[in-house]
């Protein structure tokens, strides 16, 4: 295969030329540089693009870790750090983990074999401890709140917002209130239960686990929650849904059942997502696209203090409250 000292010889020129050429270094004169061209086109030369990333200790190539890329949460994490990734000629690796602890440390063992520039964690599986120990081969940037700890992030305080949103259903007249999340031992959701706790505790309210629905991910797990309701002896009046997409499930089936909302049950779903806006429901707006453009900021970022960016929220009042 024809190597740059071959083009340089093609050429007529110094290898060194030949290099500045090939990485569209300003200084070389148009008489080289179209001989060089030339040189390239008659042997058909190609370059090895992982001997240059070796050569700039640069792959180009951003890992993100998401448990699922077909969820709307995560897709619009991923659409802007795609938008990032463009205007910064990098690439992203996608490596979708369904919540597999082993995923995610492959994951990790691809920036510690320096596969990878740096890697963005959208939802974390591996416990502190594991992450520290990656800490020394490259960036990881974490998609919740790591303030107290060695690792930058974008992030939204859910205990801050799931108080905010008690408090507004409090101020509507509900006493039962309850909440929907994907998952209970996610960072994120061990703060909404302390918010759940603070609050029920600050208005002498009874703590009702049973007003808890977890594995809350999709559309049609609303008819679970649904289900779930009419079972109850002295069901929620009133509903926190960490997903517009659960939400609108939640309201469609509530309708079919002649439950009414928000009569019966209020409900506030989170992203405002279109689908919220279709339904009229009430949602607390998180600019998804815009964390995961930060997300990828951060990642690309060389010898930059540390971060931890909190991306504030607004509340949509729609029909659903």
């Amino acid at each position: 295969m024809t190597n740059i000292r071959d083009l340089a010889k093609m050429a007529g020129v110094s290898v060194t030329t030949v290099s500045r050429v090939l990485n569209n270094h300003p200084y070389v004169s148009e008489e080289k540089r179209n001989a060089v061209f030339d040189a390239i086109k008659q042997s058909n030369y190609q370059q090895n693009i992982n001997a240059v990333h070796l050569s700039m200790g640069k792959t180009f190539l951003i890992g993100v870790v998401v448990p699922f890329i077909e969820h709307p949460y995560f897709y619009l994490l991923i659409k802007g750090m795609s938008v990032e990734a463009l205007e910064n000629n990098y690439k992203l690796v996608l490596i979708q983990t369904n919540y597999m602890e082993s995923r995610e440390l492959e994951a990790m063992q691809m920036l510690k074999q320096k596969q990878i520039d740096a890697l963005i964690i959208c939802s974390r599986k591996c416990d502190w401890q594991t992450v520290e120990e990656y800490l020394p081969y490259g960036p990881i940037i974490l998609c919740e709140d790591t303030r107290g700890k060695n690792v930058p992030s974008t992030f939204v305080d859910h205990y801050k917002t799931f108080l905010f949103a008690f408090d507004y259903l409090f101020q509507k007249g509900h006493r039962k209130i309850g909440y929907c999340i994907g998952r209970r031992s996610g960072t994120n959701s061990k703060h909404r239960e302390m918010a759940f706790k603070e609050f029920t505790a600050n208005h002498h309210f009874p703590y009702e686990p049973d007003y808890i629905f977890n594995h809350c991910l999709h559309f049609e797990d609303g008819e679970q929650v649904i289900h779930r309701i009419t079972q109850m002896i002295d069901p929620p009046t009133a509903l926190l849904v960490t997903n517009d997409d659960v939400a609108a499930g939640i309201v469609m089936c509530a309708q079919n059942r002649n439950i009414s909302i928000p009569g019966d049950l209020a409900i506030i779903g989170f992203n405002n997502q279109p689908i919220a806006k279709m339904m009229n429901i009430t949602t607390i707006e998180i600019p998804l696209v815009d964390i995961g453009r930060k997300l990828f900021q951060q990642a690309i970022r060389q010898n930059s203090k540390l971060v931890y960016d909190e991306i504030p929220v607004k509340l949509i009042e729609r029909k659903t409250v």
